[in-house]
């Protein structure tokens, strides 16, 4: 195998090849104290060019929240729903392949798309590396990343006038994230009208049964389109046609394009995935009134709640803390926006970079009392310390990020 490395606009991207055949991908868009961190997905077709974005918007997203964290994004070619041995097999190759950016933790992985914490576990322990005991802990980022795109997607009704029980959504992508999204939305009275799979999609106009397709969900995998007779079959394309007041997309990258944006009939994107809109096609949809909430902003509760949860903070309180935190920044970009003449990609990602700047600094200068909670996190990683005295002092520390307390 041979690990070569690319640049793309800024971004450099380790490419793993196996003789000709591209085994999968590392992309670091921005390091902190030399390092970087991002998911590790498994999807058949996942490329460089994919990677190189999505490790951007990891920038990003960490950059908006103020979490001193570089980003980046890695991918592994495989399938995602293969028996646990071929994919273990798969991981660690790749492991092995990109080893040297794994034990100095220039790249550091954490569960994504078609893969969990025992994936990852079981990549750095075949290299002979061993998890921190709380680095890996079973955390529910998809469930977290539905609680802020709800959060910001409500937001976003509600400053265009729009309550729950007037609007439904269509939903792409019915996984780790637009399952709870979905129940989510139902809970909030919004109608869920229509969900996609890998296997399709399908549409009822007076609302799906959600609690169903979530346990045909659990028994079916991407089948559950064949296994629910009550909803008109679709293509995946058409669901994002679909008149609707909400649309989430929550699969793959740069689904809506310029291809399709003209026929987007939404009033809101609330996007669970990372860059599901092409540059191009969110200005159109801005200039046409289409209110796109910012990928990172709407999807950052996965990154602050897996933060939450391993500083050994409380499930209500870290959903507490994620709904109002998402619903105040995107009531703030909506009407900050247009009083700058700034798109809200624009604000939030004049605002995304600021602060990450600001937080590379300080943590590659830090101040005495920096280098204590250093210090101190080192010993929690290890267990030494904790997480119920963790635990108490954690909100006092989120509360003091930007996210929560900037007025930029």
């Amino acid at each position: 195998m041979k690990l070569i490395q690319q640049d793309r606009d800024g971004t450099v991207v380790h490419v793993l090849l196996s003789g000709d055949e591209e085994i999968g991908y590392v992309a670091v868009d921005t390091t902190i104290d030399g390092r970087s961190c991002g998911g590790l997905r498994m999807l058949p077709d996942v490329d460089a060019a994919e990677m190189a974005c999505l490790a951007r918007s990891m920038t990003l997203k960490y950059g908006f929240l103020g979490l001193a964290q570089g980003g980046a994004k890695a991918g592994v070619r495989g399938d995602p729903e293969a028996p646990a041995s071929g994919r273990y097999a798969r991981l660690a190759q790749f492991g092995a392949g990109i080893a040297e950016l794994l034990r100095s933790r220039a790249y550091v992985p954490h569960p994504d798309m078609g893969t969990c914490a025992q994936d990852i576990a079981f990549m750095l322990r075949s290299l002979g590396l061993r998890p921190g005991k709380r680095a890996l802990g079973d955390h529910d980022s998809g469930y977290y990343t539905a609680v802020s795109v709800a959060a910001g997607a409500q937001a976003a009704l509600r400053y265009l006038g729009l309550s729950p029980s007037e609007c439904c959504a269509a939903i792409e992508g019915f996984g780790k994230v637009g399952r709870p999204l979905a129940r989510f939305l139902v809970e909030s009275g919004i109608r869920v009208v229509a969900v996609s799979t890998r296997q399709g999609a399908i549409y009822n106009p007076n609302g799906l049964d959600v609690s169903r397709l979530i346990e045909l969900s659990a028994r079916l995998g991407s089948a559950l389109v064949d296994g629910y007779p009550e909803a008109d079959r679709i293509s995946q394309a058409e669901l994002l046609e679909l008149p609707v007041e909400l649309l989430c997309p929550c699969a793959r990258h740069h689904s809506i394009h310029e291809g399709n944006v003209s026929r987007l009939k939404c009033a809101v994107v609330g996007p669970g995935a990372n860059n599901p809109i092409t540059p191009a096609a969110e200005q159109t949809l801005a200039a046409v009134g289409v209110r796109c909430v910012p990928d990172f902003v709407s999807n950052c509760g996965g990154v602050l709640g897996g933060t939450m949860e391993f500083a050994g903070m409380l499930h209500g309180r870290i959903m507490e803390m994620i709904q109002d935190g998402t619903e105040r920044a995107v009531t703030d970009l909506l009407t900050e926006a247009p009083r700058r003449g700034l798109s809200l990609r624009a604000l939030a990602e004049r605002l995304a970079r600021s602060r990450f700047e600001a937080a590379k600094h300080a943590a590659e200068n830090p101040a005495a009392a920096a280098r204590l909670l250093g210090a101190g996190l080192t010993l929690y990683r290890s267990a030494l310390i904790p997480s119920s005295i963790v635990g108490r002092i954690a909100p006092f520390y989120f509360q003091r990020l930007p996210f929560f307390s900037a007025a930029d």
